[in-house]
């Protein structure tokens, strides 16, 4: 499988054509054309690069460079643009992209600016340590937790609570262990304890979100997972 990267264009005929292009170069290519289905998209998949044109519908490409930023996004980015002036780029770079190139654009140049910026680096996703279930979004690197962009406040324990659950990947886990894991606890008489802190969850991650993803098993215990 090749370089997994992510169009952003909403020219059907130049997508089309880039695309063609960079999976004959070896690439896995996907195309959105606007800004909404993008954010859509990377809750579903992992991508290496992306390729962002400026003009699209919905959130426009330096929205959307802005917020891949935002949320913990460290693959490189390249700009496909027909704006062409300096503050343009300023506003492109200042918001986080790596590359700038300017529309009409030779492929060959397309594929040198984005080897270029793949040897320079662009770190790999993983390394933001970003736990996704649905649009739930927990950044382990800065401890910060967000359900559909909205950023949700927790306490401590909650925190370690919601990611204890998340890093089960959907798998049911019992009171026992997680008393064990989150509150070095051993003996049955302090199990209600998770059970408070189930609701407190659920009240902050599900109450106002749908579908909820806080559930439980009877007589086993508990998972997170989207199952809508």
């Amino acid at each position: 499988m090749g370089i997994k990267a992510l169009i952003l264009e909403d020219d059907a005929t130049l997508a089309k054509e880039v695309k063609s292009f960079l999976d004959s170069r070896g690439f896995d290519c996907e195309v959105v054309f606007d800004g909404d289905i993008l954010f859509r998209m990377v809750k579903q998949h992992k991508f290496e690069i992306f390729l962002l044109d400026i003009n699209v519908p919905q959130l426009n490409g330096l929205q959307v460079c802005k917020r891949l930023r935002e949320e913990g996004f460290t693959a490189p980015i390249i700009m496909l643009t027909a704006y062409g002036d300096i503050q343009d780029k300023k506003d492109a770079f200042n918001n986080g992209a790596d590359d700038y190139l300017v529309k009409p654009f030779h492929f060959e140049e397309l594929i040198l600016r984005i080897n270029s910026v793949l040897r320079r680096g662009g770190k790999e996703e993983t390394k933001a340590n970003v736990l996704r279930v649905a649009d739930l979004e927990i950044n382990e690197t800065d401890m910060i937790v967000k359900r559909g962009g909205k950023t949700i406040e927790l306490t401590k324990k909650e925190y370690q609570l919601l990611v204890f659950l998340a890093k089960a990947n959907g798998r049911v886990v019992s009171k026992q262990t997680i008393a064990e894991q989150i509150w070095d606890i051993h003996f049955e008489t302090s199990l209600n304890t998770i059970e408070v802190y189930i609701n407190f969850l659920r009240k902050k991650i599900d109450k106002e979100f749908t579908p909820h993803l806080i559930h439980t098993k009877p007589g086993f215990g508990y998972y997170l997972k989207n199952e809508s």
